[in-house]
């Protein structure tokens, strides 16, 4: 866990600790995770206007036709990436305003995350940078390439729809290690891509909804 969050917004620790029990309540089993949601603080990442809004479980806007995704599906995805152990090197894909990557950095050893739109990107790493999280490294990027110059990943996750299971982002994972994205258009499903030895393995989870994951730089 990273200690510099520590007295951070703290005087919103109530009300995030009511967040953490409907969590519990809608499911949510990973302690790790629910630890890592408590200590993130998401009034930070979200606007000055939608501060009191930022610890109800519902997903609110960011500017670009982009959102903070709801804190269940954070949750929800990073229980199922972490699949009960430790997570190493994660790749994150549309880091929105950071807020998902601080959380993956306190459960990841190493998270790198892309991000398309500059200003998004430009206001994360500040963010982020602020809240003195090292292990996270933001870039400028298309996520539909992924990383493939960081070498396999322990982990990959998603924060946008893509049309179909990526192929290129299957290939960046290690063996032992778990893909979690949202796939489809008007119906889309989250789904969980796991690597073994073997090859891989596909699991459809459960209906979502996320903005579209788009091509190239803006």
């Amino acid at each position: 866990m990273n200690k510099s969050l520590s007295g951070i917004g703290m005087t919103s620790q109530r009300t995030r600790a009511r967040l953490i029990e409907r969590l519990r309540e809608q499911g949510i089993r990973d302690e790790t995770v629910l630890a890592a949601m408590f200590e993130v603080p998401r009034h930070l990442f979200v606007d000055e206007a939608l501060a009191s809004r930022a610890y109800d479980d519902v997903s609110l806007p960011i500017n670009f036709n982009q959102t903070i995704s709801q804190p269940y599906i954070v949750a929800r995805m990073l229980e199922v990436l972490r699949g009960g152990g430790p997570l190493g090197r994660v790749l994150e894909i549309g880091t929105g305003c950071g807020y998902q990557a601080a959380v993956l950095a306190q459960v990841a050893r190493e998270v790198f995350t892309l991000e398309r739109i500059q200003p998004l990107y430009e206001r994360a790493r500040k963010q982020l940078r602020e809240l003195k999280i090292r292990n996270v490294a933001v870039r400028y990027a298309d996520g539909n390439l992924g990383l493939p110059e960081a070498g396999l990943f322990d982990g990959i996750i998603m924060a946008a729809a893509a049309p179909s299971l990526s192929a290129v982002l299957r290939e960046q994972l290690a063996v032992g290690g778990r893909m979690v994205v949202p796939v489809g258009a008007q119906e889309q499903w989250l789904y969980l891509v796991e690597r073994d030895a073997a090859g891989f393995r596909e699991t459809r989870l459960e209906p979502v909804k996320f903005v579209p994951l788009l091509i190239g730089k803006a």
